[in-house]
């Protein structure tokens, strides 16, 4: 008889042989994965005797129950497989796909969470207290489980609960008093409405959001730097919940909103969520290129971990170093993933509303043009001058005109203005230059006399030797000369020019060739600083290897700051000094564009001074010049008025091409991959159609298409189970971000596959979800307890209650701001602090409790360091920022009870109820109990 191999033998190999009998050690040497592996046969000799049964040493093992050792073959398997053998052991599809099928270890291609939304009849009405569809299905649970669905929760209970799960906030009660005696029909879901197109809305499920994007303000790691601008991604997150923003546009922005099509500020910032998590900003610095590569790897792992666990609920991240031990995920599909991913990495990024965007495209244009009639009135009187001293050389009208120049023939003065330079160390000057560090001979000037943000730094230095590593050639620092920006040769890259400053943090490579010329001439190298972060090098008037994004430049402040020649920044000492001659330098208080930075070179540090300038000039000439100054001045502080956002989001590098890694080791590379996602998900193709060397938005666009694809099976069921949880304290599945084996299975299957097509269909509304959710008879139940429905199911996954919830620590702190009338209603912007920070090369953070109106905003409104956690949010089970949280843990221990006698914010908020009481009711303190008793105090306006 024919034995169909595919259908009945493959499962049964899948499912009780694979686990053993494959990959690259099988038990027993015998690989029963592939018809090459079964023929080959194990150790043992021959595992099959085509058509001898009895003679075939794989059958002998499993009659005798040696094969599968834990769990031998039922008669029906066995005789499946005595068939197959009988008629010749036939083999069908081959290699055969350990994923297919699911086991008792392990989850395959047909698990449930991975198959199409299934179209749900939802089941008949059985009773008139059923208010929605959601009730039908709970209903006939609880029928087939013997369970009946508890009374209604009265009034007072439910504007409660409905209070607290939308906006995290207690009513008032004026509040109160208005839902109890409105009569009219409909005066539940009015409530619902009210609830949903409050401000506060946000700022409650934002929170939740922020949990899952594991959203911290700090670096963490060792050093824990303060993220000082991770705040606008928190707004942003806030603002999508309260504008009710489809969820797929909610998810596309997060994944790709810098490089989606007609991308503006917004879709920038909520790029943040891909790098809200801690950053090893230490372990990119290194020497080390092979612990550079693991660290880089140890960033990926967070960006798949985040956007799999997120959006679908899978442990994706587990397959870094094999295939996924429990869910259908190749090891491949991981670096496809990482693939996609690869050009995210951590940074600031300046950013312009497209209004300001377009107003600074104006004034720099007008900017453009005045500077250009300033140059060219400037270059003929250089000109004059030149002549006059006898030197015909031509003077390139274009050559820009600096705000300082030294050239080093007499003194170390400053040939456009008061920038004079002294001498420190043993300094070498002769012949038109300066010889610096021998062994320490430096200079540094005067302090700058007005502000710097944008700048270019110039010089024309000749080196000892090209074996120096670290030595500044100008720079432009603080005081103390902690913050610098500087021209450095050799630090980081040994024969490279780079931009050093502070900590690295504006330093990258410029990606160029070695210098090796420097040493036999004098060579012509500058950097200019754009206000946009961008840096770009130049040597000998041409580009320096590639431009690239900073975190913005840094603005030195007048009287503050002054420039330094031969040292990379005070105080002197180690490899911070050059060994070389400079012969000229320039400093601009602008970016230089590259036509400047040509002409610069070419012309060469011509020594004219301002004096000499308006000498050779006439009256009209001089008249001229002080209006264009001026009109120039007006267009600057127009431009400094269009304050930037800085926001720490993702500042993208190019992506490389991405090899699989085995057992995650950078140094064993094994093959390249493209970018792609998880075949395993049914009805979305995991392939992106994207070679290897695709650029990242190409990258990050298909992945965001694949995630929020109409077909994704994951996409919206995660998200209405999210919403599910944070109603009822549990989950359909219990498991929020792990659907996959070891994760829950749904309560309510049929439930759950509804709500995510009614999701689906209805657009991806949040709002929406909500809505049918907390409308519903299921929703509105009492808490009450009935021994007899426990004893059926004691933790109510059946929901025939309502599960009593605690409130969580920021819906604690809150609620005693509000009955105190403290509350701070103050939304958006940067986040109060309640720590003291100090820095001893790493930072550090001392908790405190600080008064004042600015402290009293809403919890989510404190700056969350991930080292400095809040005695009192973390006693009430507050989550580690450094986290992914997407179910926080709810503990009664004796420490809470100590935190709300003893915890100096506590006892002064119990100090403003006890004012305001008396303040309501004077002497009478029966009155006073029963205002207290409310206990929904309405607070001030503020």
């Amino acid at each position: 008889m024919p034995v169909d191999f595919d259908q009945t033998v493959a499962p049964l190999l899948i499912r009780s042989c694979l686990e053993c009998h494959s990959g690259l050690e099988p038990e027993g040497r015998l690989d029963l994965s592939n018809a090459a592996g079964l023929a080959r046969g194990g150790e043992s000799g021959a595992a099959i005797v085509s058509g001898d049964v009895e003679a075939s040493r794989l059958w002998q093992r499993v009659r005798d129950g040696d094969m599968p050792p834990k769990q031998p073959l039922s008669p029906a398997d066995q005789q499946i497989l005595q068939n197959w053998i009988a008629a010749g052991a036939v083999w069908g599809t081959d290699p055969l796909d350990p994923f297919r099928l699911t086991t008792d270890r392990r989850a395959g291609a047909d698990w449930w969470s991975l198959q199409p939304l299934t179209t749900v009849s939802p089941p008949p009405a059985t009773s008139e207290g059923e208010r929605n569809v959601i009730d039908r299905f709970v209903a006939l649970t609880l029928q087939q489980h013997g369970l009946r669905p508890a009374a209604a929760a009265d009034r007072r209970v439910l504007i409660r609960r409905l209070t607290f799960d939308l906006l995290g906030l207690p009513p008032t009660p004026e509040e109160v008093d208005a839902f109890l005696s409105d009569n009219r029909p409909g005066a539940y879901e009015r409530l619902v409405d009210r609830l949903l197109a409050s401000p506060h809305y946000g700022v409650r499920w934002g929170r939740h959001w922020l949990d899952i994007a594991r959203f911290g303000e700090s670096q963490g790691f060792e050093r824990d730097k303060l993220r000082e601008d991770s705040w606008p991604y928190r707004d942003w997150v806030v603002n999508a919940f309260n504008s009710d923003m489809p969820y797929t546009e909610f998810a596309r922005l997060q994944l790709a909103g810098d490089v989606l099509p007609g991308s503006d500020i917004n879709g920038v910032i909520a790029t943040g969520f891909l790098v809200a998590g801690a950053w090893d900003e230490v372990g990119q610095k290194q020497q080390s290129a092979a612990m550079k590569a693991v660290v880089r790897q140890d960033e990926l792992e967070d960006y798949v971990s985040v956007v799999g666990q997120s959006f679908l609920g899978l442990t994706i991240h587990c397959a870094r170093c094999h295939d996924h031990k429990f869910d259908p995920i190749k090891q491949a599909e991981y670096y496809q993933l990482t693939a996609a991913l690869d050009g995210v990495q951590h940074g600031s990024r300046t950013l312009f509303s497209e209004a300001d965007r377009d107003r600074k495209r104006t004034l720099a244009h007008q900017r453009e043009q005045l500077a250009a009639e300033l140059r060219q009135l400037d270059a003929l009187a250089q000109h004059r001058v030149l002549t006059a001293r006898g030197d015909e050389e031509s003077v390139s009208p274009s050559a820009p005109r600096p705000l300082a120049r030294w050239t080093f023939d007499a003194n170390l003065g400053d040939d456009m203005g008061s920038l004079t330079g002294k001498a420190e160390g043993k300094l070498g000057h002769a012949d038109g230059a300066i010889h610096v560090g021998r062994p320490d001979g430096h200079v540094r000037t005067a302090p700058i006399g007005g502000d710097i943000t944008a700048k270019t730094l110039e010089a024309w230095v000749q080196l000892d030797n090209l074996e120096q590593r670290g030595g500044g050639v100008i720079g432009l620092q603080t005081l103390d000369g902690v913050t610098f920006d500087a021209i450095v040769f050799g630090e980081r890259e040994p024969g490279h020019w780079m931009a050093g400053s502070d900590g690295f943090q504006r330093t990258q490579s410029f990606q160029a060739t070695a210098e090796t010329e420097a040493t036999s001439r004098f060579t012509h190298v500058a950097i200019s600083y754009e206000a946009d972060g961008t840096i770009r090098g130049y040597r000998d008037g041409q580009p320096y290897g590639v431009p690239y994004k900073s975190r913005g430049p840094v603005t030195y402040k007048a009287g503050q700051a002054q420039v330094t020649f031969g040292l990379r920044h005070s105080p002197p000492g180690g490899n911070k000094h050059l060994a070389g001659m400079i012969t000229a330098a320039q400093l601009y208080d602008r970016a230089l564009t590259p036509a400047e930075v040509a002409a610069s070179a070419e012309a060469g540090p011509r020594a004219v001074t301002e004096a000499e300038l308006l000498a050779a000039m006439s009256d009209a000439e001089r008249t001229h010049r002080t209006q264009l100054h001026r009109q120039l001045d007006s267009l600057d502080q127009a431009d400094a008025m269009l304050q930037p956002l800085s926001a720490y989001v993702v500042s993208p590098r190019q992506p490389q091409v991405t090899q699989v890694l085995l057992r995650g080791n950078p140094q064993t590379p094994a093959g390249e991959v493209a970018p792609g996602g998880v075949a395993a998900l049914a009805g979305v193709d995991a392939g992106f159609a994207l070679a290897p060397q695709a650029d990242d938005a190409a990258r990050r666009t298909a992945l965001a298409a694949w995630i929020t694809h109409h077909d994704n099976p994951l996409f919206a069921r995660v998200m209405v189970n999210r919403v599910w949880h944070h109603h009822f304290g549990r989950g359909l599945v219990e498991t929020t971000s792990d659907f996959g084996f070891n994760g829950g299975r749904p309560s309510h299957p049929e439930l759950l596959d509804w709500l995510a097509g009614e999701f689906r269909g209805g657009g991806y509304s949040v709002k929406s979800l909500h809505r049918l959710i907390v409308t519903s008879a299921t929703y509105r139940q009492s808490s009450a307890y009935d021994a007899a429905s426990a004893a059926i199911d004691a933790d109510n996954r059946l929901l025939w209650r309502m599960s009593p919830r605690r409130l969580e620590a920021e819906e604690l702190r809150d609620t005693l701001l509000a009955v105190t009338g403290s509350l701070n209603g103050q939304l958006g912007g940067p986040g109060y602090q309640d720590f003291e920070t100090y820095v001893h090369n790493s930072q550090f953070y001392n908790i405190t409790d600080p008064v004042g109106p600015e402290f009293e905003r809403r919890t989510l409104y404190r700056t969350w360091i991930r080292s400095a956690r809040s005695p009192l949010l973390d006693v009430f089970d507050c989550p580690d920022p450094s986290t992914k949280t997407p179910n926080r843990a709810s503990t009664i221990t004796p420490l809470q009870a100590l935190s709300l006698l003893n915890n100096t914010f506590v006892l002064r908020m119990s100090d403003r109820l006890a004012s305001r009481l008396r303040d309501e009711a004077g002497d009478g303190r029966e009155r006073a109990g029963r205002s207290a008793t409310r206990t929904h105090l309405q607070p001030p306006a503020r």
